[in-house]
């Protein structure tokens, strides 16, 4: 679980407005629920867990309605096809883009990140940014798909 929060850390640099992210987090969250399916397994004003399958989790960090990210870790080296489905299905919650365009952008984020360990892609105003990392506790994959202000 540390692991995981550590990694999401550095994926998700973000200067969240306390009093926005209690305006607007609470709604964030229902979107993610509802599109995802995903059960809530911690919550605060700004930030949210969710258990979204085997070796799998979401993060939502609020950060108001034009700046809010959502990640997707995966415990493991090769996610499952339903990783990119629950990631892709929260990041066009929290973003709108179209899913056939996250999906297409974690994909290419993904295979650069096997190479390089680390990559990012644009796509429709955001940033779709994946990590692979080989840690004692074994490969962990990470994507996020991160709005940018005023894009």
């Amino acid at each position: 679980m540390a692991l995981m929060r550590r990694a999401l850390a550095l994926l998700l640099v973000l200067a969240a407005s306390p009093a926005m992210a209690e305006e607007s987090c609470t709604d964030l969250i229902d979107r993610v629920q509802r599109a995802t399916g995903a059960a809530v397994a911690e919550r605060s004003a700004d930030f949210a867990r969710f258990e979204a399958g085997p070796q799998t989790s979401l993060t939502l960090s609020c950060a108001g309605a034009d700046a809010s990210s959502v990640g997707a870790q995966y415990r493991g080296e090769t996610p499952p096809e339903a990783y990119d489905t629950v990631f892709v299905q929260a990041g066009h919650a929290i973003t709108g883009i179209a899913p056939d365009r996250l999906r297409d952008a974690t994909r290419q984020a993904r295979e650069g990140a096997q190479a390089k360990r680390h990559s990012t892609i644009e796509v429709d105003g955001a940033r779709v940014t994946c990590a692979f990392m080989r840690k004692e506790q074994g490969p962990l994959t990470l994507c996020a798909v991160i709005q940018r202000p005023g894009a």
